[in-house]
């Protein structure tokens, strides 16, 4: 079916939470029952031709989405882009892509192994952006791509989903700091990604973020079941601009710490 932002954004809600059973809990915790209001879900591909960054751009372009912001996380051999809807209640979008060309051939032989189980123009699939992985991974292709990038690992293991939703704190009503919402979640007895500190970001830079570590779920790889982290939830605080407009981008230096929720532990 083709896919309008909200059905797209419903199916992939309904994917999430089987990686993510905790988020109905969130929900319950800082809604009370109230809908919330969702900052941006996120993304994570390789660079190679046919499912790159632009690959799953298409989707959302398709449905009026925009190209903003990009960003560099060097140390992570990563490249990301954030796209906006013109509607300012729909879900931003942040796309990020291992930059292939500058990790060990080992880890390019695999990744290119598993993309090759692809059927031909995946990426086009109405459902590609929550397919999962749809390739053959043993366990120890896994680890091997653990031990060099937590990043190529996660998406062997979980493939193409969205890797988190996040809650805009700004539009909730029980709570008005990003402060508040991690002591709520703490207290219900959640674990905060605490790297770079449980809050990355500041209102100098115009952009808080908090974020739950990985719910744990059973991946059945080829030759054998792992509890590994599977996807997590953040929460954002944005500031206004000098125009009063809320400032609508990421911070690298936050975000880089964000992708840390999904580390194997």
């Amino acid at each position: 079916m083709k896919h309008t932002v909200s059905s797209l954004f419903e199916a992939l809600w309904q994917d999430y939470l089987q990686q993510c059973p905790s988020a109905a809990k969130v929900h319950r915790l800082l809604g009370g029952g109230e809908a919330l209001l969702n900052d941006h879900v996120a993304f994570r591909t390789f660079a190679l031709p046919g499912i790159g960054l632009d690959a799953l751009a298409a989707h959302f372009l398709a449905l009026g989405y925009e190209a903003k912001g990009e960003y560099e996380f060097k140390q992570k051999k990563l490249f990301a882009r954030h796209f906006e809807h013109p509607d300012p209640r729909a879900p931003k979008v942040f796309i990020s892509e291992l930059l292939l060309g500058q990790c060990s051939e080992a880890l390019q032989r695999t990744v290119k192994s598993l993309v090759a189980q692809l059927p031909a123009e995946a990426a086009k699939a109405d459902d590609f952006l929550y397919s999962g992985a749809v390739w053959r991974v043993s366990q120890a292709e896994y680890q091997a791509l653990l031990a060099e990038s937590e990043y190529a690992a996660w998406l062997a293991a979980f493939g193409y989903r969205a890797n988190h939703f996040t809650v805009n704190v700004n539009a909730l009503s029980r709570f008005e700091t990003l402060e508040s919402v991690n002591a709520a979640l703490k207290a219900a007895g959640f674990a905060l990604n605490a790297s770079g500190g449980e809050i990355k970001g500041s209102p100098q830079v115009l952009l808080e973020q908090s974020s739950t570590l990985a719910d744990k779920v059973d991946v059945a790889f080829s030759d054998a079941s792992l509890y590994i982290p599977a996807c997590f939830y953040e929460f954002a605080r944005r500031y206004p601009q000098a125009d009063g407009e809320l400032y609508s981008g990421f911070v690298a230096a936050s975000a880089d710490k964000i992708f840390e929720s999904t580390d194997a532990r």
